[in-house]
């Protein structure tokens, strides 16, 4: 019994061919054909700022630098996704 589903998951995988941008024709056993339509994947990544602080120093007197705390903007990539189903 195992086996007879073995070969039939193969005849279903090795009869699949694409027919279209995002569209897949597959032949079930007993020749019923169906038309499949994958979902439209697009990735990519998006630039954001954030606020980071900065720690440096500056001369107080000869002897001693005086410690200073600020802040600064930097740029942040983070991805998107973005799926458009059938």
């Amino acid at each position: 019994m195992r086996m007879g589903i073995a070969i039939l998951a193969a005849l279903a995988l090795v009869s699949c061919k694409k027919t279209g941008e995002n569209e897949y024709e597959v032949v079930r056993p007993g020749l019923v054909t169906d038309t499949v339509k994958t979902p439209d994947v697009n990735v990519g990544t998006r630039t954001d700022s954030v606020t980071v602080p900065t720690v440096g120093s500056t001369k107080d007197t000869i002897i001693v630098n005086k410690p200073t705390v600020g802040s600064k903007k930097a740029a942040v990539k983070t991805p998107t996704v973005d799926v458009k189903r059938p």
